[in-house]
């Protein structure tokens, strides 16, 4: 393990840490279910205490400095949150800039390998002194994807957030199914096994509203909460305040939805 400085937040991005102090990040691993050690980054409140587990799943991109400040406001709103890198077997992310060899590298992964990984995250966080009974998970674009074929698939969630999941009703562009991915999220949605919440951008396509509406209608088929919000004005990734695809006002709009839900789900329950 290797404590990491916490830094603050980029101005006015939503849940900035403005007091880096209230934090504490280190770099570490954990064994997968296949006991394979992955990396990952875990930020946590530097007061003494017990505090719900929260598993940030990023986006293509890789645990980035983005994805490690999202942990980070995590932390700061009384989470420990453990940044999984997925990337871990490749040594890294794709090369930046590269369309094709990123979507080679996403359409590659297993998603049973990367299931396994995540059980791991959850058994990790699960196992510690300073966490309680309650874990969450969230993810950003091929993140999304992986939290809600996680909560589709586990009982270790208590509650997961879905933003813009990519690719949840086929395995790539021209496939419903691979080996690698053999099940859409989507097909599995009537399964899901905590509450959930998607977001999803008007103007995006990978996922559309519309498919977000059959994401909807299907995982309600499950018993469990469900809520898709559509936010007007915002694209793909209008999250990640490091891109281009940043919307300040949907982003923060956002952010007012997630801390109470993971509040009621977590800390409240």
């Amino acid at each position: 393990m290797t404590s990491i400085e916490v830094k603050p937040s980029p101005d006015g991005v939503p849940g900035a840490v403005t007091d880096p102090t209230r934090v504490r990040a280190e770099e570490l691993t954990f064994a997968s279910a296949d006991g394979t050690e992955i990396n990952g980054y875990l930020a946590r409140p530097r007061a003494d205490g017990t505090y719900p587990g929260m598993i940030v799943i990023h986006e293509a991109m890789g645990v980035n400095d983005h994805i490690r400040d999202v942990s980070n406001r995590f932390a700061n709103v009384g989470y420990a949150a453990l940044a999984v890198d997925l990337y871990t077997r490749e040594g890294g992310p794709p090369p930046a800039g590269d369309p094709p060899a990123l979507m080679a590298r996403l359409f590659s992964m297993s998603d049973e390998t990367v299931l396994g990984d995540l059980e791991g995250a959850a058994s990790f966080l699960g196992a510690r002194d300073d966490v309680t009974a309650r874990i969450g998970c969230i993810g950003f674009c091929m993140g999304g994807r992986y939290t809600l074929l996680f909560a589709c698939s586990s009982d270790s969630l208590n509650a997961a957030v879905d933003c813009w999941g990519g690719f949840i009703d086929k395995a790539t562009t021209d496939e419903r199914s691979t080996p690698q991915r053999p099940v859409p999220p989507l097909e599995l949605a009537d399964k899901l096994r905590c509450p959930l919440l998607a977001a999803i951008g008007a103007e995006d396509q990978n996922p559309s509203p519309e498919l977000g509406a059959q994401l909807l209608e299907r995982a309600a088929r499950s018993g469990q909460e469900v809520k898709v919000d559509v936010y007007e004005g915002a694209g793909h990734a209008f999250f990640a305040d490091y891109r281009p695809t940043y919307r300040p006002e949907a982003a923060a709009k956002l952010w007012r939805e997630i801390v109470p839900f993971l509040k009621r789900h977590l800390q409240d329950a």
